[in-house]
């Protein structure tokens, strides 16, 4: 145990640096811009923590991480206890810690940032989850995974999980850890979802997610990948061979600008973008995925997929990668860490100014943008700033690739299949507090159900889920 600081102390700390690739490597590689924080770096972090009574920290965290607890075990360096604490709440710590927004959550109500900065929770997440699966045994099962709860107890069931993202790999951990017999059912070849596919090796590297996975079926989850649920097997089929079902397989229906020109070569939505890089491979010397590599990228949107696919063009080889948003930096949903990274690996930032119409050559190729400058209204429905057309204001942007990374939508291969699932206007899944559907049994969570949101509020949804179908078994039992 180490001395006890007192809250003076604590408040002359100084916030730790996390060690970087130098930008101008960076921006030419595929490999990890963060690289971790090393043990005193961490304990020195740990130590800034108030151990305040309130603990608002916790109330910002979707997964509820008791916080403060896992910190005090690092600031002891007793990272064993820290992780025993993490993993006790967060099923894919070592993810949540590179790609959540701890910003705007946990961090963002921290007392330490009132006069200051806030305690750095997500790079102490990750140093846990780090130390964790390089020196501590893979996490188990309460029980053994057998479908079968521990004696006494009602019996466990069998239940289905439809996508192996961020929300259906957290709800079959939980499920599997009280005894639960899961299995998940991917649609793609390879597991992850989002977090494979649409997140680049330079913010989340692909052997993170492997771990978890390894992890998951150490703990007798079954996957089955190459299950497009709605088109191999219907959820009614899922409904009638497990007990309960849990749907979570995201929202991957690209929305387009709905301009001219959208159709030419060198467009790509930021799906097909980033799943060409991401799942396969397509930035590898040796991949047979082709890619196009423009001297002029530009991409459409301000939020952490309009920064990956711009940061991406930027690898890629592209000399002018720009992002083109029409709002101003301000109002960029984008998370600050991105943005910041992306200009200091020299990302253009075209911003107050959208795209009327994508340019063609004689041989159907994108050749450049007609763009036209914004100025910003009155607040919209979002809260933020309306976007306000400049008369007189157009131009062209030489490009020779475009990027569309505005957004997604419900894909409605499973919902159409379901007719007695209750949806709202967008197509996405209605369930209540306890994320079940109007189907007895069958629960849903993350994108199917927000649109797009974050990982972390989808891995929250998953816990959420788990224990409701957990109740749901129990009551029927």
């Amino acid at each position: 145990m180490t001395e006890k600081l007192t809250g003076k102390q604590r408040m002359a700390i100084d916030r730790v640096k996390m060690p970087e690739q130098a930008p101008a490597v960076r921006a030419e590689n595929f490999e990890e811009v963060n690289l971790g924080l090393g043990e005193d770096a961490a304990v020195e972090e740990a130590k800034r923590c108030l151990m305040c009574k309130d603990q608002p920290c916790i109330q910002g965290c979707p997964v509820g991480v008791k916080i403060p607890e896992f910190l005090e075990k690092v600031a002891e360096a007793d990272f064993a206890g820290a992780a025993e604490i993490l993993r006790a709440d967060n099923a894919l710590p070592a993810i949540a810690g590179r790609v959540c927004p701890q910003e705007v959550q946990c961090e963002v109500v921290c007392i330490r940032g009132k006069k200051g900065d806030p305690v750095a929770i997500g790079w102490l997440e990750r140093f846990v989850a780090d130390w964790a699966d390089e020196h501590l045994e893979p996490p188990k099962s309460e029980a053994k995974p057998t479908g079968k709860r521990p004696a006494g107890d009602v019996p466990g069931g069998r239940v289905a999980v439809v996508g192996s993202g961020p929300g259906g790999l957290t709800a079959a951990r939980e499920l599997a850890r009280v005894g639960h017999e899961v299995t998940i059912f991917e649609a793609l070849h390879a597991t992850g979802g989002v977090l494979r596919y649409g997140i680049p090796e330079f913010r989340l590297p692909k052997h993170i997610i492997d771990r978890e996975v390894a992890n998951l079926e150490a703990m007798g989850v079954k996957i089955e990948c190459n299950v497009v649920v709605g088109r191999t097997v219907t959820v009614a089929q899922l409904m009638d061979q497990f007990d309960a079902c849990f749907v979570a397989n995201g929202a991957g229906l690209p929305v387009f600008l709905g301009v001219p020109g959208e159709n030419l070569i060198g467009v790509y939505s930021a799906n097909e973008y980033l799943t060409r890089v991401n799942l396969m491979g397509a930035y590898k010397p040796a991949s047979a995925t082709p890619i196009l590599r423009g001297a002029a990228a530009v991409v459409f949107g301000g939020g952490n997929t309009a920064m990956d696919s711009v940061r991406t063009a930027k690898r890629l080889g592209a000399e002018r990668a720009i992002l083109a948003y029409r709002r101003s930096r301000k109002e960029m949903p984008a998370r600050t860490e991105e943005i910041h990274h992306g200009e200091q690996e020299g990302i253009e930032f075209i911003l107050l100014a959208n795209p009327l119409e994508i340019l063609g050559d004689d041989r159907g190729w994108v050749r450049g943008v007609r763009m036209q400058r914004m100025r910003l209204g009155e607040p919209d429905d979002s809260g933020r700033r309306r976007p306000v057309p400049i008369e007189g204001s157009e131009f062209e942007l030489p490009a020779d690739v475009a990027v569309v990374a505005i957004g997604t939508r419900a894909n409605p291969l499973l919902t159409s299949t379901c007719p007695d699932l209750e949806l709202n206007k967008w197509g996405n899944i209605e369930v209540d507090e306890n994320r079940m559907t109007s189907i007895p049994g069958l629960f849903a969570g993350g994108d199917i159900v927000r649109g797009g949101a974050t990982v972390i509020l989808a891995m929250g949804d998953g816990k959420t889920a788990a224990a409701s179908i957990d109740r749901y078994i129990r009551s029927k039992s």
